[in-house]
């Protein structure tokens, strides 16, 4: 049977798809579906329809997956940040699993692979070390910030991200109420106008140290010294700066950092070594899962003391400087 757009079919969800999304199959016509997940049973409208597969939206749950669960965060149906917060923790696992097996077999050719158990994280939320949240106006004219929708630059309202810390909302607060107070405007992607950008966050999840980071179309902000006084009420600010970007693009950060506070980097640790990290600096998001990855790497590296390492594309030197505790010499190239 050939399905056109608007069509609506019945679907059993049976796979997930890169971005998240439910794929089901209608008398072999694949259709991936935004917001349903494993083991779902839905109708969908057919949004686009190409010859063998397309894409349709969620109508109605004929019946719910077993492994459906009530996302934690109330805008991640809207939200382009997360697409599985409603399959459960323990099936996301599962999914990405899967999907490293089937790139492996299906890209690299492998057959009857051996592969060790997914490792997960003891508590998926609230993990995340950083956070750029864009800044903008709603249809009433209110200043906002929160994540872009999914494929757009319409931004959904949210202050307190549930993979972020609770310092960001803090932060977001004195920040906008600072903007109100005294008349300063968010940037506008289209007409180029506007001050305030970006605003990003870092938190040292070891050192409890915080960065602010505010993405300017411009070189300064005003009234800093009373915005200052408002982020130093935050236990653990450490590093205040502007970032300087008056490009007319989708780049989030410009290559200029502006000193107003304290350090320009804090510091966070992997294992037993301390890491400096400036607004610029590449450093990984999960800190704690990032700990677990670089010790399973350093136990199969199986280091005697003996070996001369190489680390590509080495950033920071995260990995170079966890295996040199094992190595005779690292080499990091970046």
């Amino acid at each position: 049977m050939e399905y056109r757009k608007n069509d609506i079919v019945t679907l059993d969800i049976e796979d997930c798809g890169v971005d998240g999304e439910g794929i089901g199959k209608a008398d072999g016509f694949t259709v991936f579906v935004k917001d349903a997940v494993i083991g779902d049973r839905v109708t969908a409208k057919i949004m686009k329809a190409k010859k063998n597969y397309g894409y349709g939206r969620l109508m109605e749950i004929l019946k719910p997956s077993p492994y459906r669960v009530e996302p934690k965060c109330a805008f991640a149906r809207q939200c382009g940040g997360c697409q599985l917060q409603a399959l459960s923790y323990e099936q996301q696992l599962a999914f990405k699993e899967k999907k490293v097996r089937g790139h492996l077999e299906r890209i690299g050719g492998f057959t009857e692979l051996p592969m060790e158990p997914i490792i997960g994280m003891d508590e998926p939320y609230h993990y995340r070390n950083k956070a750029q949240f864009p800044v903008g106006k709603n249809k009433e004219g209110r200043i906002i910030t929160g994540f872009y929708a999914g494929r757009t630059h319409t931004i959904i309202e949210n202050r307190d991200c549930a993979l972020g810390v609770s310092q960001n909302k803090e932060v977001l607060d004195r920040v906008i109420a600072h903007m109100e107070a005294y008349g300063i405007e968010p940037y506008n992607e289209e007409t180029g106008k506007g001050l305030v950008r970006h605003i990003l966050i870092r938190y040292g999840f070891f050192t409890g140290e915080v960065m602010v980071c505010l993405v300017l179309n411009g070189s300064s902000i005003p009234q800093k010294e009373t915005l200052i006084e408002h982020l130093l009420e935050i236990p653990g600010m450490t590093s205040i700066t502007i970032n300087v970007n008056k490009k007319r693009s989708n780049v989030i950060l410009g290559e200029e950092i502006r000193l107003l506070w304290g350090k320009p980097y804090i510091t966070d640790k992997i294992g037993d070594i301390s890491y400096q990290i400036s607004p610029l600096s590449f450093f990984q998001v999960n800190p704690l899962q990032t700990g677990k990855l670089y010790s399973k790497a350093l136990e199969y590296a199986d280091l005697h003391g003996e070996e001369t390492v190489w680390d590509l594309y080495c950033g920071i030197g995260t990995i170079s400087l966890f295996l040199a505790q094992k190595a005779k010499f690292v080499r990091g190239v970046e």
